[in-house]
């Protein structure tokens, strides 16, 4: 298949274009900023550099693809004031509608985990642990708000093109591995609840989700994505009394060992998602 990736210099967006051309696919990578060099020289990949911003400038970028990986943006609150929320907004609307013009019917887009209130908040709001899709989304950030706006985006844009199918992807810390992201005071990632996500394994819940056609959901639907242990050396339930002593655990959920504050499941059930680690 012929994916484009918008956003295709940053973190993730690298990933993504290299793990879609290592299992053959054909790529153009879209983004305002030049070129990244290490997949330039790929026969199979094309660069765009294009504003998103400028609906006319998506609908030219994404012509003649057969899905859309969507990863362009801010990716924190910057100011907290307003670039960030009007940018991230624009831009997912733009990729969506212009998407649905030229009948491209596969998109991920980048959501966060920040949809929640999390690291980027004055102060996190945890109703249950582990937290899935169900968890209550309630911003107080530009950030964490112009995700949330995403995913309603996409739920207006799938009752407007029913044949479109769209994953907001809540993606945690990607990084290349486990100690990347590991602190020896575990205090310094309270906030954000220890979470990470390989990167590779992070790219390829992009790519099952636009490519992948096992038939086991439509319409769009919201993922979290992130590593099933915690990026600390301490044990799970300890870190729970110590900074989240009042948060109650879900029936039929423990918390023993390392395990993550996230709960998966509905990726590994829909998308077919394993976190792997290289």
């Amino acid at each position: 298949m012929k994916v484009a990736v918008t956003g295709c210099t940053g973190d993730v967006g690298k990933r993504v274009v290299i793990v879609a051309l290592k299992q053959g696919h054909s790529v153009v990578g879209i983004d305002l900023a030049p070129r990244d060099r290490e997949s330039s020289a790929h026969p199979d990949y094309k660069f765009v550099q294009a504003d998103l911003r400028s609906y006319d400038e998506t609908l030219d970028a994404i012509r003649g693809c057969d899905g859309v990986v969507q990863l362009a943006g801010v990716r924190w609150p910057a100011d907290y004031a307003a670039t960030t929320h009007n940018t991230n907004v624009t831009i997912t609307w733009n990729v969506l509608r212009a998407a649905a013009e030229l009948g491209i019917n596969r998109v991920a887009q980048a959501s966060s985990v920040n949809v929640i209130t999390l690291v980027f908040s004055v102060q996190p709001q945890f109703k249950y642990f582990p937290i899935d899709e169900n968890h209550p989304a309630e911003p107080d950030e530009p950030y964490g708000l112009s995700k949330l706006i995403c995913e309603i985006q996409a739920d207006a844009i799938v009752r407007r093109y029913p044949s479109m199918r769209v994953a907001s992807i809540r993606l945690h810390w990607s990084v290349p591995t486990r100690e990347t992201a590991t602190r020896d005071d575990p205090a310094r990632r309270a906030k954000d609840l220890w979470g990470w996500v390989q990167e590779d394994s992070g790219a390829e819940a992009f790519l099952l989700a636009v490519l992948g056609e096992n038939g086991k959901w439509s319409g769009h639907e919201v993922f979290f994505v992130a590593a099933p242990i915690i990026a600390t050396n301490e044990d799970t339930m300890e870190l729970k009394e110590r900074f989240w002593p009042d948060v109650p655990i879900r029936d039929g959920h423990d918390l023993s060992g390392r395990k993550g504050f996230f709960d998966c499941s509905k990726a590994e059930r829909l998308l077919d998602w394993v976190h792997r680690v290289p």
